[in-house]
C-alpha cells in the first residue's frame, strides 16, 4: 500500500508498488492529463511534479512516490479555477496545435520557473527537453518568457 498526495488530495494505492505512476494516475485516479508517449522518459508527455521536480511518470514506480506531493496538469490552476501564469501564457501565445504534449510542457515549464524565474533561451533549451511533434517550439519559448514576466 502506497500513500501520497495528488493535487492536494491524499490517496492510497493498494496495487503493485512497481506499477508506473502514469498508469496509477490515469487508470486508478482518473487523471488523464499526463499522457503516454514513448514509455522511456524521452518525450515528456507524461511529466508530473513530484515534490516540485518535473518527473517522467511513465518510468516512475508508484512505490517511489510514497509520501510525496504530486501535482499533475489538472492541479496547476488555483482551487478557484484561476489559471497559473504558465497556463495563461500558453493560451495568450496560442501554443497548442494538437495538444497531446502540452500537459507535459506545462508541468516542465512550471518546475523550471519555480527554480529559475527568468531563464535565458539557453537555460530553457537545457531544461525543457519535451518533444512537440507539431513543432510549436517558437510559441512555447514565447509563452515561457511571457509566464516568467507575469510571475516576476
Amino acid at each position: 500500500m502506497v500513500s501520497f498526495t495528488v493535487n492536494n488530495r491524499v490517496v492510497t494505492f493498494s496495487g503493485s508498488d512497481d506499477k508506473p505512476l502514469l498508469w496509477v494516475l490515469r487508470e486508478d485516479l482518473g487523471l488523464l492529463g499526463a499522457k503516454y508517449g514513448c514509455g522511456i522518459a524521452q518525450c515528456g508527455a507524461c511529466r508530473v511534479l513530484v515534490d516540485g521536480e518535473s518527473t517522467p511518470s511513465c518510468v516512475t514506480p508508484v512505490g517511489a512516490v510514497a509520501g510525496a506531493r504530486i501535482v499533475t496538469v489538472e492541479g496547476l490552476a488555483e482551487p478557484d479555477g484561476t489559471l497559473s501564469p504558465v497556463q495563461q501564457a500558453w493560451i495568450d501565445e496560442q501554443v497548442p496545435q494538437c495538444g497531446f504534449c502540452q500537459p507535459g510542457f506545462l508541468v516542465a515549464v512550471t518546475a523550471l520557473l519555480d527554480r529559475n524565474p527568468n531563464p535565458s533561451d539557453a537555460e530553457i533549451n537545457a531544461v525543457i527537453t519535451n518533444i512537440c511533434r507539431c513543432g510549436t517550439y517558437p510559441r512555447i519559448r514565447r509563452a515561457i518568457h511571457r509566464a516568467a514576466a507575469a510571475q516576476g
